[in-house]
């Protein structure tokens, strides 16, 4: 089943239990998709990797978005950004944990040849393909910059 199959069924299930919020997420979810499938130059349907990144972007702009609201007491918001935020990730796959992407991370340095902070790229673009959708581009980066600075 597809994400667009899978985000109308949700879509469904949150008007019957009548889930506000949730129903909110999903037509959002929904909107970033048909904007991605007319875009100029796309194909009809979009590849997997494709959702994920919409997902991954998706779930990213809500994060921000409840920590800027938090920071400026408005608290209200930040949590109903939070409750969207809960629901994209859902669709997401299970991220990695922090041990995990040490190891996957160790691992494509050592295939790379990496030494120092000067390889952080090579490492980066290898690291950000492999691992797209497992884990949070800025943990990855992190995770980089301390393995490579000793």
């Amino acid at each position: 089943m597809s994400l667009k199959e899978q985000i109308d069924s949700g879509i469904k299930e949150a008007m019957k239990a009548k889930k506000k919020e949730e129903l909110t997420a999903l037509r959002s979810i929904k909107s970033l998709i048909l904007l991605a499938e007319t875009e100029k130059g796309s194909h009809e349907s979009l590849s997997n990797d494709a959702e994920m990144k919409l997902l991954m972007r998706a779930a990213k702009q809500r994060k921000e978005s409840a920590e800027t609201y938090a920071a400026n007491n408005r608290q209200e918001l930040a949590e109903a950004e939070l409750v969207e935020l809960a629901v994209i990730e859902r669709y997401l796959p299970q991220q990695m944990s922090e041990a995990e992407l040490k190891s996957k991370v160790e691992e494509i340095i050592k295939r790379t040849g990496a030494t120092g902070p000067a390889d952080m790229g090579k490492v980066m673009g290898v690291a950000t393909k492999e691992l797209a959708g497992k884990a949070d581009g800025k943990a990855i980066s992190v995770t980089v910059k301390n393995l490579l600075n000793p």
